[in-house]
């Protein structure tokens, strides 16, 4: 959430950030919050006065009643009485304003930074990095659901009866392929100076708040109505969400998280050819990376958390692409994101596999994230995510661009994990 001083002392320059968004509703919203904000001052200087003239009267009551002035204290009740009522009207009329504010506030997306690109859609995301070459594969060379028939390892139909369609069930090798990655990405996670979490699956709705996910992406989550929780899309909610109402010191930054959960999006409308298979599922595992950092450093971990996914598809040997997205593209609460896309040989098109992302003071104004200063005031931090990694689309292109005559060689970082070298 854009905190109000920003709009309110700089109102043109983030009406022209959200431009590059191509968000229409900027100078409206923006003007309708900085009515509702003289509104609620203007409220609250008056109820004020209101407390201040009933605290004065009250005074007055007291010290008649103890000179036996028994009558004149009835006499002015009637105007203190008359003050809390009016004063009541003007505390709920308060409350309103103040909620109605909040709401606005919450339609208002992240101002991109001023190196993210000027576009409308993915078409104008700007490719600044590419690793690797096109693996040659035979000419009868197959996409994945085939292969994942061939070798009984992934099984959408027994997930469509079981649940519905996007809900597959992994199998034997399959299975195994699963759990070797997840673990693969922990240790590697591990071993750069994250701390482990294992968070919940389901968060309450100010989590969702807290994180940007609502109102945003209300028709995207799955809810539990009867406890109203909600499924997550991504551990970032549940991780950043452990720092909500949080003040860190100094000494206490960076905070570096790493956490594996299943992510549940119900991606409405998205079905077509185009997502076939592992490419877009309703349940998916993906392990997250989360950072809070003091302002002065966050794109510099930026910089770092990208080379460190780039680092993990390198180790498991595919091609990739680095792309910074442009501001139509760009997710609601990103000031600025790095998508890692790996090449499918057997699809001949480009996977999105992590979104790495900076999200500034957004997220932390929502939550009320901040840290004590060397000034002592409190000041809100910075926060950051990125996949490391996604599973669906790695195992996609793990088993398309490694298909042989003799099986699915595994990329030999991993077989310590898996306990195999080959599917066959």
């Amino acid at each position: 959430m854009l905190e109000l001083n920003q709009l309110r002392n700089n109102r043109e320059g983030i009406v022209k950030s959200l431009n590059k968004r191509r968000f229409a509703q900027a100078k409206e919203l923006i003007d309708q919050i900085i009515q509702l904000d003289d509104d609620r001052k203007s409220t609250q200087s008056k109820n004020d006065e209101l407390l201040a003239e009933s605290n004065q009267i009250s005074k007055q009551i007291g010290a008649l009643m103890k000179e036996g002035k028994k009558e004149e204290a009835e006499k002015i009740k009637i105007r203190s009485a008359a003050l809390k009522a009016e004063s009541k009207v003007l505390s709920e009329s308060l409350v309103s304003i103040e909620e109605e504010l909040k709401q606005i506030l919450y339609k208002i997306p992240n101002t991109p930074n001023d190196s993210v690109p000027d576009g409308a859609t993915s078409e104008d995301n700007e490719v600044v990095y590419e690793h690797g070459s096109t693996p040659q594969l035979a000419p009868d060379a197959v996409p994945h659901w085939d292969l994942i028939k061939k070798y009984d390892i992934i099984d959408f139909d027994l997930g469509n009866k079981v649940t519905g369609a996007g809900f597959p069930f992994y199998k034997g090798k399959g299975a195994r392929l699963q759990r070797a990655l997840v673990n693969f990405f922990l240790d590697e996670a591990i071993k750069a100076g994250y701390v482990e979490v294992q968070p919940p699956i389901m968060i309450n709705e100010e989590s969702g708040y807290g994180t940007g996910q609502l109102p945003d992406k209300d028709g995207q989550m799955y809810h539990v109505t009867e406890e109203n929780y909600f499924l997550i899309p991504t551990a970032e909610v549940p991780i950043t969400n452990m720092y909500r109402d949080v003040i860190l010191e100094s000494k206490e930054l960076p905070v570096k998280h790493v956490g594996f959960t299943p992510c549940f999006r119900r991606e409405a409308g998205s079905w077509g050819a185009h997502v076939r298979g592992l490419n877009r599922l309703h349940q998916f595992d993906k392990v997250e990376l989360v950072q809070i950092h003091h302002p002065d450093n966050s794109y510099k971990a930026l910089k770092e958390m990208c080379e460190y996914v780039q680092g993990l598809l390198e180790k498991l040997g595919l091609q990739y692409r680095v792309l910074n997205l442009c501001g139509g593209d760009l997710g609601f609460t990103a000031a600025q994101t790095f998508d890692m896309e790996v090449f499918s040989a057997a699809q001949q098109k480009w996977l999105e596999v992590s979104s790495v992302s900076n999200f500034e003071t957004f997220q932390a104004n929502r939550l009320k994230l901040r840290y004590r200063g060397e000034d002592k005031k409190m000041h809100l931090l910075h926060t950051l995510n990125g996949s490391a990694l996604a599973l669906p689309r790695i195992v996609a292109s793990i088993l398309e661009n490694n298909q042989t005559p003799d099986g699915i060689k595994m990329p030999e970082v991993i077989v310590p994990y898996t306990g195999f070298d080959m599917i066959s």
